[in-house]
């Protein structure tokens, strides 16, 4: 299974940090994961669809098209503000 993190907002968003997944055959990629969560739940899929979300796939930054599978970890990072 796939562990999926969330942080910050997203973790309040998705209901908790953390979440074990079977990805299926229809989730290749970060973006497929997007849109199997987003279609899970809507306002979850709103706040992984903000332009700044960054996606992290094992401790490494990740493009959108990037392929997971079910032994991954993908966090996703909300925008980050500050000064």
């Amino acid at each position: 299974m796939a562990r999926i993190l969330f942080f910050g907002k997203l973790a309040e968003a998705a209901g908790g940090r953390t979440r074990d997944m079977r990805l299926g055959a229809e989730t290749q990629t970060v973006g497929d994961l997007v849109n199997v969560l987003s279609a899970e739940e809507a306002s979850l899929g709103a706040a992984l669809n903000e332009k700044s979300v960054r996606f992290i796939v094992n401790e490494m930054v990740s493009a959108r098209n990037a392929a997971i599978g079910d032994e991954d970890e993908i966090a996703f990072l909300p925008p980050v503000s500050g000064g």
